[in-house]
């Protein structure tokens, strides 16, 4: 399994805007210099993010983005669904795959409850804990203990 840039950059992207509090929402130049992505790559994500009915433009084009709804409301397997294509873990997963065995393959068993396990991870996680735990760590970092020389 492995996660595309467009998933691991829309999570980004996705934490920017739910920051942004203000109603005029956060221009897409904006995030692009936060997260040090070009605008034309975050053109793609941005266009993903808006057909999964993730954000919107709040004044139509040339305005900022806001979510569509709630960060405590999306998860990190709604942001992931807007990038991947449906979650497999194996092929025999898939729902058009055929397989000569499937009805006696004990392993199958196995995949589908690691596969379960691994959306159920996506799926536990809102992006407002993201956002809360992004601000967190940016608060440890900006605190640099004062230097105090003792004289002995």
């Amino acid at each position: 399994m492995k996660i595309t840039t467009k998933t691991r950059y829309g999570l980004r992207a996705m934490i920017e805007i739910a920051r942004e509090t203000n109603e005029q929402g956060i221009l897409q130049k904006e995030i692009a210099r936060r997260q040090d992505l070009s605008n034309k790559y975050l053109d793609q994500i941005v266009l993903g993010l808006k057909l999964a009915d993730l954000i919107m433009n709040v004044h139509g084009k040339k305005s900022g983005y806001i979510l569509t709804r709630p960060a405590e409301e999306i998860t990190l397997f709604d942001i992931y669904q807007a990038f991947e294509p449906p979650f497999h873990l194996v092929d025999c997963l898939a729902p058009n795959y055929l397989c000569a065995k499937e009805k006696v393959c004990s392993a199958k068993h196995f995949w589908q409850g690691l596969n379960k396990v691994i959306i159920d991870y996506f799926k536990s996680f809102t992006l407002q804990q993201l956002l809360d735990h992004q601000i967190e760590l940016e608060t440890v970092e900006s605190y640099i203990p004062l230097r105090v020389e003792c004289d002995k």
